[in-house]
């Protein structure tokens, strides 16, 4: 039996819950994540928010989604700019 290794963490999410932080996250706007394993042990996500700086947010208030390529390349673009 071989041990399981965690799923890859999403590298886009959606906001579901700005509780706390209507300042710096938007409900239903699409944010980029950066991979944190100590974050994701306690629950959170680093999450690049409204500021452009990443910050650590509760997971519990994002969903992951899975974007086609052309968006991702977009939105990366985006974010240099």
């Amino acid at each position: 039996m071989t041990a399981s290794t965690p799923a890859p963490q999403s590298e886009y999410v959606v906001c579901i819950d700005n509780t706390g932080y209507p300042a710096s996250l938007e409900l239903h706007k699409i944010y980029r994540t950066l991979r944190d394993d100590n974050a994701a042990d306690s629950g959170d996500l680093r999450v690049v928010d409204e500021s452009g700086e990443d910050y650590l947010y509760p997971a519990a208030g994002f969903v992951a989604i899975s974007l086609p390529e052309p968006v991702r390349s977009s939105l990366r673009r985006a974010a240099r700019s």
